[in-house]
């Protein structure tokens, strides 16, 4: 394929933005070469800025679950941005979505709408530390929760891509009370929560991790972590981002019918469009301003494009979609499965649902530990070689691919296919 444009687009956008580009991952550091420039989406295709077509399995890092351009968002939005973009003021639709949202996540008796999935998380670490009257946190090795300072300690998604300690400009006070066990280790988190009895305010979770890429909770996991927070006192926030609206239609909470403390979600409950949020049992979400002494603000929180575009989506998820996802996913991991045994290369598929990363390692990646076992070389060379076949992965070993609603057999066989083709090429 020839990207002569996008190549041209990346050396302009390199006297604009730090590295070219407006997020780090996208600079394509974790896989080598230069990042492709993407002009257009409808379905389950990308179209770059020199007009090569391909299968996108990244979906916007997880929230476009019915697809690029789908015309009842399309429609939402269109209608919504006649009526005004911004108001600085309350509408009806967030009450709406707001409802929504409660109805699938009972956990939720009460929210607050914000613009990222990191601005989510900072707020409901605060909210957890004014409830409670406790300093420090515990989050686990590897997770992703947004790039807030105290969060930004043994890190996953781009910062683990990159190789960075956490951050600079991030200071030590600013982690002194960021307490970091690792995933799936119930022993390793009670013996955090015994060496700092009465400070814990919050565990911080991602229940089914999807930035040091797709790993899986062992089997008590969960809910030993809910009586580990109940023993000490300390609230448990699951950390939804990619797994809420993702990993089925009450997301990782419903799947494995754990009820925290608080949730926060992502840019999926806003069509793709900015959009978090984060709520949970009332008598904590009654702590924020202006009920109470917590405070937490934001202009453009529940703008109404985002709450338009939010509530097309939801109400066209079902569980039919999300049992049809999961046939695909199945059919997926089959044939990328047969197609690592065929090629005899040090590989192995981890999926639930929709999500899923293909780790260029035979241990089976249950931490952060493991996770950074598999081999992101070969990984940077099997995502170039798709891509040169019209499949577009995430650029980083250690993050999550997905399936949209308007993938079919033929997308999926197309992937196996070219892995097909691929994976020999790396023996």
């Amino acid at each position: 394929m020839k990207r002569d444009r996008s190549l041209a687009l990346f050396e302009t956008a390199g006297n604009l933005f730090p590295g070219g580009v407006n997020s780090p991952v996208r600079a394509f550091k974790a896989v080598g070469g230069k990042p492709v420039f993407m002009a257009r989406a409808k379905g389950a295709y990308l179209w770059d800025a020199d007009d090569n077509r391909y299968i996108d399995f990244m979906a916007s890092w997880g929230p476009m679950i019915l697809g690029h351009a789908d015309p009842d968002v399309h429609a939402a939005i269109v209608e919504s941005a006649a009526m005004g973009t911004t108001f600085g003021a309350s509408t009806e639709r967030e009450i709406l979505l707001g409802e929504e949202i409660r109805r699938l996540y009972p956990s939720m008796e009460r929210l607050r709408f914000v613009s990222s999935g990191t601005e989510a998380t900072m707020s409901a670490l605060r909210l957890a530390r004014g409830f409670t009257g406790r300093n420090k946190i515990i989050k686990t090795e590897g997770a992703y929760h947004g790039h807030a300072d105290m969060l930004l300690v043994a890190a996953g998604s781009g910062v683990a891509t990159l190789g960075l300690p956490g951050s600079a400009g991030v200071t030590a006070s600013s982690v002194a009370d960021s307490l970091v066990v690792p995933f799936n280790n119930l022993a390793a988190l009670e013996a955090m929560f015994e060496a700092n009895k009465n400070e814990v305010a919050c565990l911080i979770l991602e229940a089914v991790p999807g930035n040091m890429g797709l790993v899986e909770p062992h089997p008590g996991y969960l809910e030993g972590t809910r009586t580990l927070c109940d023993k000490y006192g300390a609230l448990l926030i699951f950390d939804e981002v990619i797994t809420g609206f993702r990993v089925g239609l009450h997301g990782a909470q419903g799947r494995y019918g754990i009820r925290p403390d608080l949730t926060c979600l992502g840019k999926i409950v806003g069509g793709g469009l900015p959009v978090g949020a984060y709520g949970g049992r009332a008598d904590i979400m009654a702590q924020i301003a202006p009920e109470g002494p917590v405070y937490q603000a934001g202009t453009l929180s529940g703008n109404p494009l985002a709450m338009a575009a939010g509530l097309a989506t939801v109400k066209k998820l079902n569980l039919a979609l999300y049992e049809r996802l999961d046939v695909l996913g199945a059919r997926l991991e089959a044939g990328l499965n047969t197609a690592i045994l065929d090629s005899a290369v040090a590989a192995r598929v981890q999926r639930l649902g929709s999500a899923f990363t293909l780790f260029f390692t035979r241990t089976k990646v249950v931490d952060f530990a493991t996770a950074k076992q598999a081999d992101s070389a070969k990984f940077g060379r099997f995502f170039h070689g798709m891509l040169d076949r019209g499949i577009y992965l995430p650029p980083a070993q250690l993050e999550a691919g997905f399936i949209s609603a308007v993938h079919t057999e033929t997308e999926i066989d197309a992937l196996i296919a070219a892995a097909r083709e691929v994976l020999p090429t790396l023996a």
